[in-house]
């Protein structure tokens, strides 16, 4: 699957409603990893609505710097999640749910099924999957 193809799905996942926005990344990147999907499900469930609902850090973000991390094993995880935030930032403009929710000229600014895709993409794009 390319990660077009990922990002697609992550957002299927989210609007489904079987996922929020930390779970629809981590599943469609469950193969970075060695964790389950039960697991990878289980770990990103607090992670919605900026961090617990406290409208801070994207969810959808926070899934992929999750994966990086695993992925990476923990060497150089830092820098990796730091490129993935930059990209995301520059795709959505923002990187707090809050922000990214605000309502800008009667429409919310960057909807969570963008901030789904271009967290996938970020990811894709910095852990160099195609």
């Amino acid at each position: 699957m390319t990660i077009q193809e990922r990002a697609e799905k992550a957002v299927e996942l989210k609007n489904s409603g079987a996922c929020n926005c930390s779970q629809a990344v981590t599943a469609v990147l469950t193969d970075q990893t060695t964790l389950s999907p039960a697991q990878l499900k289980q770990i990103s469930a607090g992670f919605c609505a900026g961090m617990g609902n406290l409208e801070a850090t994207c969810g959808a973000l926070i899934g992929a710097g999750m994966i990086a991390g695993l992925k990476t094993e923990g060497n150089g995880t830092l820098r990796q999640t730091k490129k993935i935030l930059e990209s995301f930032k520059e795709r959505c403009g923002a990187t707090r749910c809050k922000d990214l929710k605000a309502i800008v000229d009667g429409k919310v600014f960057c909807p969570c099924e963008d901030c789904v895709r271009n967290a996938v993409l970020s990811y894709g794009e910095v852990m160099d999957l195609k």
